[in-house]
């Protein structure tokens, strides 16, 4: 697929720069700000179907709205898991009254959501959950379990779950998709994760008989894995590309930094921006060529593993040329005062992460051996 922009693509871009450009400075909270992306249609671009609020929009057009947005300094999205990976699956996998239901809400930025997969014991190996969830005389299951490293459980409405609802299953075998609301007091905790960056976008979320309806299972009891495994299909795709626009702003920040500190005088160094600059650039095309292609089992582990460590690379380098002044606190600074960090020592240290969720880059590397190159599967504990 040739993945150069239209004239229509072009305009498109005009008119989302233009929006942007009057809405995004106004923005005030993250709910508020859904709504505002709702009312306007530019929740939904990348859904296959249209019609629940959502402009339709072509991929390349996508793309420019995602590029835009990255640069447009608009606040972080809160509704992205409802729209970039639940409204995918429901319509993939998803009944009509279903669609009818949820996605309406996702477009509108009414309705948020968050995603129930990773477990104390089962985060890179899904398969192992064991949050269970039992159907009720009443038609509705009671969810029991705990998940972990939920983002943006705090803030959701509704939480898409997989449960294993065969209590003698094993594996990937006995799961089920739910979709449950978050609003049961008493029934579901979330305690959210204080991170060394000193934020909590994180939460642990306990469910204690937790109810969900038996219409709101999707693909069938039993069928939770085949949809979980859809799921996590949807992502990686448009969204890679903004958040490499994302990764060059910091990248340009490092080199100016460099630039100001004289640390670009070191021939090592200039040779490190040099390598970020570049691996860079090879993102963006590999990221092109799959959404121009078919694609492929193998696609999303070998993004996934390209930006984890070129990001955290770019953390250590970003240490590197800043100097001794990058492990120093703010001037104003006090031990009764809660520590702030600067935007270096917030890239180092979110950075730290990035080989590991979202899928390890052991699991990554895992997926392109067993399932690309055919190699022998590796023994299960």
């Amino acid at each position: 697929m040739d993945f150069g922009f239209t004239a229509e693509d072009e305009a498109f871009r005009v008119e989302a720069r233009a929006w942007l450009g009057e809405h995004a400075k106004d923005a005030q909270d993250r709910r508020t700000w859904e709504r505002t992306l709702g009312k306007a249609g530019w929740i939904g671009l990348g859904w296959s179907e249209a019609g629940y609020g959502n402009r339709s929009a072509t991929l390349t057009q996508q793309v420019v709205w995602a590029e835009e947005y990255a640069r447009s300094g608009a606040p972080p999205r809160s509704g992205h898991i409802g729209e970039k990976l639940l409204a995918p699956t429901l319509i993939a996998h998803g009944s009509e009254d279903q669609k009818a239901r949820f996605l309406p809400p996702i477009a509108a930025g009414d309705e948020l959501w968050c995603q129930g997969y990773s477990e104390p014991g089962a985060g890179s190996d899904l398969a192992g959950v064991r949050t269970k969830a039992e159907l009720g005389a009443d038609g509705t299951y009671r969810v029991t379990g705990q998940k972990i490293w939920t983002s943006l459980a705090h803030e959701a409405d509704w939480c898409f779950v997989l449960a294993r609802t065969d209590p003698d299953s094993t594996r990937h075998h006995g799961l089920t998709f739910l979709l449950v609301p978050m609003d049961q007091p008493g029934r579901i905790e979330v305690r959210p994760i204080r991170q060394m960056t000193g934020t909590s976008d994180f939460n642990e979320v306990f469910f204690d008989g937790a109810r969900a309806r038996a219409e709101h299972v999707v693909g069938g009891e039993g069928g939770g894995w085949r949809v979980a495994m859809s799921l996590l299909g949807f992502e990686r795709g448009v969204s890679t590309l903004a958040q490499q626009v994302g990764f060059a702003a910091e990248l340009e920040r490092v080199v100016r930094t460099a630039v100001e500190t004289g640390a670009v005088g070191d021939p090592v160094v200039r040779e490190l921006v040099v390598r970020q600059w570049a691996e860079l650039r090879v993102m963006r095309w590999n990221a092109l060529r799959t959404l121009g292609s078919s694609g492929h089992v193998g696609a999303p582990s070998v993004a996934k593993l390209l930006w984890g460590g070129w990001h955290q690379r770019l953390g250590e380098l970003a240490l590197r040329v800043r100097g001794a002044a990058a492990a120093v606190g703010p001037a104003e600074w006090s031990p009764s005062a809660p520590y702030e960090l600067d935007e270096v020592q917030h890239l180092f240290l979110f950075s730290r992460a990035d080989t590991i969720y979202g899928g390890s880059d052991q699991v990554q590397r895992t997926i392109i051996a067993e399932r690309v190159l055919g190699l022998p599967r590796e023994p299960r504990g």
